[in-house]
């Protein structure tokens, strides 16, 4: 278990606005941490975090 917990790390940023998207796409933003255009946020990579990716990839872009 302690090596998934060091396992990979993806970064996430913000490059177009969630203004006129529906309501759920902006909470999973907001649930990522993202609040600001090109804000970049850190997360292990998990399948659920790959889910919420998923949902808005139109909005973000993802590095390994």
């Amino acid at each position: 278990m302690a090596k998934n917990a060091e396992g990979k790390t993806i970064k996430i940023t913000l490059v177009r606005s969630p203004i006129g998207f529906p309501i759920p796409q902006k909470a999973t933003l907001h649930a990522l941490g993202l609040r600001h255009l090109n804000q970049t946020v850190e997360h292990q990579d998990s399948p659920s975090m790959r889910g919420m990716l998923t949902k808005v990839i139109h909005l973000i872009r993802v590095e390994e």
